[in-house]
C-alpha cells in the first residue's frame, strides 16, 4: 500500500501581496502634507494631490494630481467656500473613483476651515467608503485666532467627514503653540502637524509590508480601524535600561492631539528597532494598565538595523469615542478604592496583576474631544461689544420666603 504524505505549504513574507494604500491630500494643506511625505521618503503608499487651484496643484510633487471643478472654479480655487469645494469634486467623481478602485486603504488628509479641503474631503472619503475601502481621515483644525467663520467651517467639515470615514484623527493647530517657541517658523510648526499623518501611514505600512519577527496582515489593521470613530496616534523613541516603557509613554502622550489611549477598544502597537521580549512585555503591561484590560491589543515588530540600541514604538488606538459614551453611564460604587498608578513587573518577578480599570492622569480622556462637542454658532450671535453696561441689581428675597436652614439673615443683606 502506497503511503500518502501530507504536505504543509509555508509562505514567506516575500510572497505576501502588499496592500494598496493611498494617501490623498485635498486642498492646499493636504497638498503640502503629501509633499512633506515625499520629502521624508515614506514608502509603500501611492500619493495623490487634489485641488481646485491649478497653480497650487502645479507645485505638488505627487505622482497623481487631479484638478477638480475646472468648469466651476476655472482653476482659481474655492474662495474659502466649502460648498464650492463640495460641488467641484462632483465634476471629477468618476475620475476619482477609477483611481481608488482596487485600493485596500485610503488616508484622506486636509486642513479644515477653507473651501477645497473642507468641502471636497468628505466627498472623497464618501467615494472611498462606498467602494468598501478602509478609510481614515487625518485633518487639522484652524488656529483660534483665524476667526469664527473659519472655525465654524472646520467644525462643520469635520462633522461631515466623520460620517464618511472609519477612523478620524483631528489635530488642533492651537496645540502647536504649546510645543513651539517664539523662534519656530510657521513652516516648521506646520511640519510637526504633518508628522502625525506621516507616523500613522508609516506605522501601518511598515507593519504590513516590512519584514519582521511578528508581521500583521491587513485583516488585523481592519479589525482595529474599521468603523472605530475617533482615534489616537503617537510615536515614541527611547534608549537606555527602561527604553521600551519610556518609548510607549511618549507615544501615549501625543502633544498634538486631544485624545489618549484611555478607554480605547482596539490598539495597534508597532515595535521597531532593538527590543527584547522582557522589554516588550513591560511596555504592553504598562499600556494595558492605562488603556484598560478590555482593550484588544495587536502588536507587531519591524526590523530596523539603523536604530542601533534605540527602540521606536508607534501606537494607533481606536474606539475612544464609543468607550467614552459607555463610560459616562457607569456608576462607580461608593466604596470604590482610588486607582493605583500602573506598575511594570519584569517577567523574572511575580506574575503581574491588573487593576482591571483604566488609569487616568490629569484630565480624564473619557470625555469626548472638544471638536466633537463644540457647538456651531453663526457669527452674528457673538457678544455685542457696543451694548451699554448694565448696573447690577441686588436680588430681593421673595415675600414670605422661609429660611430652611434656620439662619437669620442680617438686615443689611435684605436691603436693595
Amino acid at each position: 500500500m502506497k503511503e500518502e504524505k501530507t504536505l504543509l505549504e509555508i509562505k514567506s513574507n516575500d510572497e505576501k501581496t502588499p496592500a494598496r494604500i493611498l494617501v490623498i491630500g485635498v486642498g492646499g494643506a493636504g497638498n503640502n502634507a503629501v509633499n512633506r511625505m515625499i520629502d521624508e521618503n515614506v514608502e509603500g503608499v501611492e500619493l495623490i494631490a487634489i485641488n481646485t487651484d491649478k497653480q497650487i496643484l502645479s507645485q505638488s510633487r505627487a505622482t497623481t494630481k487631479i484638478q477638480i471643478g475646472e468648469k466651476l472654479t476655472k482653476g482659481l480655487g474655492a474662495g474659502a467656500k466649502p460648498e464650492i469645494g463640495a460641488s467641484a469634486v462632483e465634476e471629477n467623481r468618476e475620475e476619482i473613483t477609477d483611481i481608488m478602485k482596487d485600493a485596500n486603504m485610503v488616508f484622506v488628509t486636509c486642513g479644515m476651515g477653507g473651501g477645497t479641503g473642507t468641502g471636497a474631503a468628505p466627498v472623497v472619503a464618501e467615494i472611498a467608503r462606498n467602494l468598501g475601502i478602509l478609510t481614515v481621515g487625518v485633518v487639522t483644525k484652524p488656529f483660534s485666532f483665524e476667526g469664527k467663520p473659519r472655525m465654524n467651517n472646520a467644525i462643520n467639515g469635520i462633522a461631515k467627514l466623520r460620517e464618511n470615514v472609519d477612523t478620524l484623527i483631528v489635530i488642533p493647530n492651537d496645540k502647536l503653540l504649546q510645543i513651539c517657541d517664539k523662534r519656530t517658523t510657521i513652516p516648521e510648526a506646520l511640519k510637526k502637524a504633518d508628522e502625525v499623518l506621516q507616523q500613522g501611514v508609516q506605522g501601518v505600512t511598515d507593519l504590513i509590508n516590512k519584514p519582521g519577527l511578528i508581521n500583521l496582515d491587513f485583516a488585523d489593521i481592519q479589525t482595529v480601524m474599521r468603523d472605530k470613530g475617533v482615534a489616537h496616534i503617537g510615536i515614541g523613541t527611547a534608549s537606555g535600561d527602561n527604553k521600551a516603557v519610556d518609548a510607549i509613554k511618549s507615544a501615549m502622550d501625543s502633544p498634538l492631539l486631544e485624545t489618549t489611549v484611555t478607554g480605547a477598544t482596539d490598539i495597534i502597537v508597532n515595535f521597531s528597532g532593538n527590543i527584547g521580549i522582557v522589554e516588550a512585555y513591560d511596555a504592553i503591561t504598562y499600556l494595558t494598565e492605562v488603556a484598560g484590560d478590555n482593550a484588544n491589543i495587536i502588536f507587531g515588530t519591524v526590523d530596523n538595523d539603523n536604530m542601533g540600541e534605540d527602540v521606536c514604538i508607534t501606537i494607533i488606538a481606536t474606539g475612544i469615542e464609543a468607550n467614552a459614551a459607555n463610560a459616562a453611564t457607569v456608576t462607580v460604587p461608593h466604596t470604590a478604592k482610588p486607582q493605583a498608578k500602573p506598575s511594570v513587573t519584569p517577567i523574572g518577578g511575580a506574575t503581574p496583576t491588573y487593576s482591571g480599570q483604566p488609569i487616568t492622569t490629569g484630565t480624564p480622556s473619557t470625555v469626548k474631544p472638544s471638536f466633537l462637542n463644540t457647538p456651531v454658532k453663526p457669527i452674528n450671535q457673538g457678544v455685542d461689544m457696543t451694548a451699554t453696561k448694565a448696573t447690577p441689581v441686588r436680588p430681593q428675597p421673595a415675600a414670605g420666603a422661609s429660611n430652611p436652614n434656620g439662619i437669620k439673615i442680617p438686615d443689611f443683606l435684605k436691603r436693595g
